[in-house]
């Protein structure tokens, strides 16, 4: 992807297995909380420009594994590789390199309330590098007309926005940095079945227009329908599957078959 921001030269490292489509590898993950073990022993690989569709069941750890991918949940084994960079034994000077590359949306956004959407989206700038004000204005800009608000919305504080536009400044922000790439956590959760579509059209835009690799954690069945390349399916603590939508919809495993071909699923279509 051609960044509009001039930074510093970081090279990824060819992985262990000598794969160069995949950015994101996770090989033995146990995550627990007390005597409660979330995931055990999981492994997921994420390709190079992909849409990957994460699901499960509520409260199986999806978003507690996205949350150990991005160093913010503590892992109680395993390993995580981003672009080929081990991140239990990076440098903190290469991990910021890494961390520069991706882009998070949390499910409620996570925007600051106290700062407007411009200032909300030059909080990655500020914190990795040093550009002057008209340039982080001009950066700014550009990032809130690529998630198609209106330029208004720049000097807004999030209060004054709807739920949509909320979303999409919290994508401006994760798209702040150019990212490689993009976590979105439930990114169409308390949308309309119209703006829940709009924002699927734009994260599909998004990845073949930026060339980005999307991670996305969600239980919208439109969303696995109409832009992943590929689900990943949580259960029992592992990774039971991952393929396509058509290879879900024929695999028997009891839960994966209830979600995508039960009564629910089936009014989709």
């Amino acid at each position: 992807m051609t960044s509009l921001i001039e930074t510093e030269t970081f090279e990824d490292v060819p992985f262990a297995n000598g794969d160069e489509d995949i950015v994101l590898s996770a090989r033995n993950i146990t995550v627990g909380f007390g005597d409660k073990i979330i995931l055990d022993k999981l492994d997921l690989d994420v390709r190079r420009g992909e849409v990957l569709g994460f699901v499960g069941g509520s409260g199986t750890g999806k978003s507690v594994l996205m949350r150990a991918i991005l160093g913010l949940t503590p892992k109680r084994s395993g390993s995580i590789c981003v672009l080929g960079h081990d991140m239990t034994t990076i440098s903190d000077k290469d991990r910021r390199s890494v961390e520069r590359r991706w882009g998070v949306l949390f499910q409620q956004g996570a925007l600051f309330s106290s700062l407007t959407v411009k200032q909300n989206i030059q909080v990655p700038m500020r914190e990795h590098l040093s550009l002057s004000p008209r340039l982080m204005d001009e950066l700014a800009t550009l990032k809130i007309e690529l998630v198609g608000l209106p330029q208004d919305s720049a000097d807004k504080l999030p209060s004054e926005l709807s739920g949509g536009m909320i979303k999409r400044a919290s994508l401006a922000r994760a798209l702040a940095l150019d990212p490689d790439l993009v976590f979105l956590d439930e990114p169409t959760s308390g949308l309309d079945p119209i703006g829940a579509a709009a924002f699927d059209t734009l994260i599909a835009n998004l990845s073949e227009t930026l060339g980005l690799t999307v991670y996305m954690v969600t239980h919208d069945l439109d969303s696995l329908h109409s832009i992943c390349d590929r689900i990943a399916v949580l259960g029992n603590k592992k990774v039971l599957a991952i393929g396509t939508i058509d290879e879900m919809m024929k695999n028997d495993d009891a839960w994966i078959k209830s979600y995508f071909r039960g009564a629910r699923a089936l009014r989709r279509t």
